[in-house]
């Protein structure tokens, strides 16, 4: 999955569709201009992914309301989990905020929301997450999250929870740097883990790894990476079957300590179904022929690419299996203009 540089489909992004099989997009606002355009750029990139391969592509965004909000106005503003969490009324403003939110994507194309956060606050929250945990109560954010997954995805919307196993507790922005996050067995099982085994039992999409390293579990390398957390934890003891979507590998987590082709072959050998690269479309380049080199030397079994392309093509039948264009008449009509 790979970001692209502006808001009409390039002649670049175009051929790491048609001869990279590229798998999925993500979108930012320097793709977004309006409603008509960001509906037009998403039937642009789908009709050229079915002329090429016949199989549609996930079209991504964060969209978790407040300070993480790539649609602007006309698209409706919430204010995000934390004032969601907050007061008696939490979980109808979590079902109001992911019905809205999944009506409004559907409607410009977008398939895949990379929301909930799931992380639970501990102490003063890190900067970057400021605003975006639903609570310090982890059973609130399993309820709340599981409303969010819930009402997203039985709206057409695949719902993505991050960051496994748990940033809450981060006094450093993975954006910039690795964090290490020391916490012991009771508490990721209490605190950490408890909101995701909620998601995970509400049937979420997609599960976003997080660019930080929990010592008591694995020492040296951060979840991302981490076959101990990635197949042993989340798929083999908690059961997850869907997708699991690396967070950004050109944050400074990965690109400044390993680099972000290394880094895409770590994570999916570590158990991870979708890479995810969001501006340098020449690294993302770089992976894809790293891949087919590890695949075509046998570093990389190939029945380890299968269970991958396994998940991925089920989410697609289910969530994209009778794709329509969008029609932007109806698009134009909702958003009054």
């Amino acid at each position: 999955m790979a970001g692209m540089p502006g808001p009409e489909l390039d002649k670049y992004t175009e051929s790491l569709i048609r001869d990279f099989c590229l798998g999925g997009v993500i979108l930012f606002t320097r793709n977004i201009e309006s409603p008509i355009q960001l509906a037009a750029l998403c039937n642009h990139l789908q009709e050229k992914a079915i002329k090429y391969h016949g199989i549609p592509l996930f079209l991504a965004i964060d969209q978790e309301g407040g300070r993480v909000a790539r649609l602007g106005n006309p698209f409706t503003q919430f204010p995000g989990n934390s004032a969601i969490g907050h007061g008696s009324r939490s979980e109808e403003r979590a079902e109001q905020f992911a019905l809205v939110t999944a009506r409004e994507m559907s409607l410009v194309g977008l398939n895949m929301n990379l929301a909930p956060v799931l992380d639970v606050q501990r102490n003063k929250a890190e900067r970057h997450l400021e605003g975006r945990m639903f609570s310090d109560d982890p059973d609130k954010v399993a309820l709340l999250g599981r409303i969010v997954v819930r009402t997203l995805q039985e709206n057409g919307v695949m719902a993505v929870a991050k960051h496994f196993p748990g940033l809450g507790k981060t006094s450093v922005d993975p954006h910039h740097d690795l964090p290490t996050i020391e916490v012991g067995p009771q508490e990721m099982e209490e605190v950490n883990l408890s909101p995701f085994m909620g998601a995970v039992a509400e049937g979420v999409s997609a599960i976003m790894t997080s660019h930080a390293i929990y010592p008591f579990l694995e020492p040296r390398l951060p979840a991302t990476f981490s076959r101990e957390i990635l197949t042993v934890l989340l798929r083999q003891r908690l059961g997850f079957q869907g997708m699991v979507i690396t967070d950004d590998l050109e944050m400074g987590a990965i690109k400044k300590w390993w680099g972000v082709v290394h880094g895409a072959v770590a994570s999916f050998e570590a158990g991870a179904d979708i890479i995810l690269i969001c501006q340098d479309q020449e690294i993302v380049m770089e992976c894809m022929q790293k891949f087919r080199r590890e695949v075509l030397q046998g570093n990389i079994p190939m029945g380890r690419v299968e269970q991958s392309v396994g998940r991925i093509m089920k989410a697609k039948s289910r969530f994209l299996g009778n794709w329509e264009k969008t029609s932007l008449e109806e698009t134009s009509t909702y958003f009054a203009l």
